[in-house]
């Protein structure tokens, strides 16, 4: 199964009063010093453990060499990563008459992606994909997409053994 992540107001918070991860080692501090939200590092390893691929799927235009970097110091291993520079190669206008949403994750055959957007759930009720809406404040924000997760792996082996 594939899950991709935002950055922005997902797993980068820049809020004080909510809690984050600690920052990466020392020796890469002066590289990457965005503060990554608590408990990323251990839902990812969760979903590592689920035989999950990890991918971001942010608006900005970070690099990916930038962001797979970032992860790694953390000991997270990327998948893959789009980026708007990339969404925008792959997510052509043509494919949507008049409005092309802002992320299309069966573009890159991604099951399930977090996001704090309810636009962007918006944007997955009309064109068929599965979003994860967690706000910067919920700190309850892993337990539910594990749930997520677990519901549409529990869905797809109950569909393999019918």
């Amino acid at each position: 199964m594939r899950i991709s992540f935002d950055v922005d107001d997902t797993l980068v918070l820049y809020d004080v009063e909510v809690p984050r991860e600690n920052h990466a080692p020392w020796w890469w501090r002066w590289r990457y010093h965005e503060p990554l939200r608590h408990g990323t590092k251990a839902l990812m390893q969760a979903l590592l453990e689920r035989n999950c691929e990890l991918w971001i799927y942010t608006t900005s235009y970070r690099q990916p060499r930038y962001l797979r970097g970032w992860f790694k110091s953390f000991g997270i291993r990327l998948t893959d990563v789009i980026n708007q520079d990339r969404h925008d190669l792959v997510v052509k206008k043509s494919q949507f008459p008049g409005y092309v949403p802002s992320k299309y994750p069966p573009a890159f055959g991604i099951d399930l992606h977090v996001d704090d957007s309810e636009g962007v759930a918006m944007e997955g009720a009309e064109h068929g994909f599965r979003v994860v809406v967690v706000s910067p404040s919920d700190a309850e924000w892993a337990t539910r997409v594990l749930a997520a997760v677990d519901e549409m792996l529990t869905e797809a082996s109950t569909k393999g053994t019918k």
